[in-house]
């Protein structure tokens, strides 16, 4: 079951999180360690994700599940790395199939679009060759900070070039930040135009998050307001379920 989030605990957040952005506009060096103290208590726990996903490497499976993103795919927010959307997929497949299944993933906490060219690509070209039997991809946030929509466009295409078809994309997600919002907006719509064209399957996960609206805002976000916790990820999850359930369907069908 998953843990209860209050919109107490999300209003906490949120005013954490504005609190955290007008001390550092100002200079207020001391109020802005204070107010910036969950966002890194949780980039301390990076290391610790990372290990829990390279020991979850040593299960082995008929089934492989390679994974490629951000803090999300790690699970960063989450009460264990397991309940990412990753985690929560590979979940429902080995419930699915009614085995383990071997995962590796890739995802790296702050990865960019650039990052994810430089550092996850060239591990994953050689687990690419093994033919594993899902890829979801799910990478781009990271880049809205510094948006550069012609950067954004060349490593999509880069990033997408010797992934297989198969590969389930998500969008970016709503960040319920209206400055942000046209930025998201054209990134997606570059995401949709290169994978489509390319053949990709492309899941709505900004119209998935922004239909969460204030209930998803106060109950489905981490301590630092911008991670999701366990029930933000299981919305993450169900999104991305429909295209990745017909991806298995061949391993479900296996005598």
């Amino acid at each position: 079951m998953m843990p209860a989030h209050s919109p107490v605990q999300g209003i906490r957040a949120l005013a954490m999180s504005a609190a955290a952005g007008f001390s550092r506009r100002f200079g207020w060096e001391r109020a802005y360690e204070r107010a910036n103290r969950p966002l890194m208590e949780l980039a301390e726990m990076q290391p610790v994700t990372a290990a829990w996903w390279r020991e979850r490497r040593k299960t082995d499976g008929d089934f492989f599940y390679l994974a490629i993103g951000d803090s999300t795919a790690q699970g960063i927010g989450a009460s264990t790395p397991g309940r990412s959307y990753v985690g929560q997929l590979a979940d429902r497949i080995e419930a699915e199939l009614g085995a383990p299944i071997r995962v590796t993933n890739l995802g790296v906490s702050g990865a960019t679009t650039s990052l994810c060219l430089r550092d996850q690509m060239p591990k994953a070209l050689p687990l690419i060759a093994q033919h594993p039997d899902l890829i979801t991809l799910d990478i781009g946030a990271n880049d809205i900070a510094m948006w550069d929509p012609v950067l954004f466009h060349r490593n999509i295409s880069e990033i997408l070039d010797p992934l297989p078809r198969s590969t389930v994309v998500g969008e970016l997600p709503c960040f319920h930040l209206r400055h942000n919002d046209r930025k998201v907006a054209q990134a997606n719509e570059i995401l949709h135009t290169i994978a489509e064209d390319r053949g990709f399957t492309v899941v709505p996960l900004h119209d998935a998050t922004e239909e969460r609206g204030l209930r998803g805002i106060l109950t489905e976000f981490a301590q630092d307001a911008f991670h999701p916790n366990d029930r933000g990820y299981q919305v993450w999850a169900d999104t991305f379920w429909p295209a990745v359930r017909e991806r298995i369907a061949p391993a479900v069908a296996r005598p």
